[in-house]
């Protein structure tokens, strides 16, 4: 497990130990939760969580119960079902975004082949699925309302912005059911599952929408400028596939405004990149153009956003830890 709140600077002490040792917790729990006799679901289901990951959906279940009664069994179950449902979701975004590593191993799919990837993330859902029955109606209706959402934006990212459709809004809308679902359902589940007081749920589903948010446009900005030896992941495999990110966007915005050097950047987004080096020249091209930087500060932005709906909760170490969870998630280097 590579989760840690060392990379939560400024938690208090208590809640620190207690979340990390509810997180051993989840971990172990999780490993359980796809154990199975199947000779090949066995090893293809432990594939990418063997991998590590930040296990950021889990914590972040783990500090939304911090406002009521953390130690209720329940919580640790709620935090192993978000997890696995990102987990099932990342076997079926490789195939859909090619991508050739995950967390510095092999895609699923570059190992098994693309049936065998997207088989073990149904059977990830499947295996959330039945996590969430044990956990009550509300989190089975919960849970399914947010694996439609992350369908359909999935659905929306394939095929693009309709006719006449803002596409900078469209993208958005896609960040918000692609990561920012499972985030609003871990801080709600966490609130929820704990006993925390009532309103509690909503204050956190609403950040975790907005925190989701800032965290994928960040996630846009490392895409760029991470080092693969260390994030695992190839910079630039959005651009490979031609994915809409939102540096590309705002590249594009200006070349439609008469901009001779995005005009530029834009023929060279659309030129092959099936080779490394062309997709390295267009990564350096866009680590040197503003709209990274552009990029950057809208996720700060959006993070300001998330940290001010915090303000509705009680003054404490956990709303504290909480607000230096948001700045870690759109601050970090990989």
């Amino acid at each position: 497990m590579s989760s840690s709140l060392s990379a939560v600077p400024d938690i208090d002490e208590d809640l620190a130990q207690a979340v990390m040792e509810r997180l051993v917790t989840v971990e172990d729990r999780l490993r359980d939760s796809v154990a199975t006799n199947d000779h090949l679901a066995r090893w293809t289901a432990r594939h990418l969580m063997d991998a590590g990951g930040k296990r950021v959906r889990p914590m972040l279940v783990l500090l939304a119960a911090a406002l009521g009664d953390m130690h209720r069994d329940d919580v640790i179950d709620g935090a192993v079902l978000v997890e696995l449902t990102h987990l099932a979701s990342l076997y079926h975004d490789d195939v859909m975004d090619s991508a050739s590593t995950r967390r510095g191993t092999r895609a699923a799919h570059e190992v098994w082949g693309n049936n065998v990837a997207i088989l073990t993330g149904d059977f990830l859902f499947a295996r959330a699925s039945g996590l969430s029955s044990r956990l009550g109606t509300e989190a089975v209706r919960l849970h399914s309302l947010t694996f439609e959402r992350l369908c359909l934006g999935q659905l929306h990212e394939t095929v693009g912005p309709q006719e006449g459709e803002d596409p900078f809004d469209h993208y958005v809308s896609v960040l918000a059911d692609k990561t920012a679902s499972l985030l609003a359902l871990a801080g709600q589940l966490g609130a929820q599952l704990s006993g925390a007081p009532q309103g509690v749920d909503d204050v956190m589903r609403r950040y975790g929408e907005k925190v989701g948010v800032a965290f994928q446009l960040a996630d846009d900005v490392l895409d760029l400028e991470s080092d693969p030896d260390t994030s695992g992941k190839t910079p630039g495999t959005d651009l490979r596939e031609g994915v809409p990110t939102m540096p590309t966007l705002l590249v594009r915005r200006r070349a439609a405004e008469g901009d001779l050097g995005a005009e530029s950047l834009v023929h060279a987004l659309e030129s092959d990149l099936s080779d490394d080096e062309a997709l390295s020249r267009v990564v350096t091209m866009l680590r040197q153009d503003p709209a990274l930087e552009e990029t950057r500060a809208l996720a700060q932005r959006t993070a300001d956003d998330a940290v001010a709906i915090l303000e509705e909760l009680p003054e404490g170490p956990v709303r504290e830890a909480l607000i230096a969870f948001t700045r870690t998630l759109v601050e970090r280097r990989r």
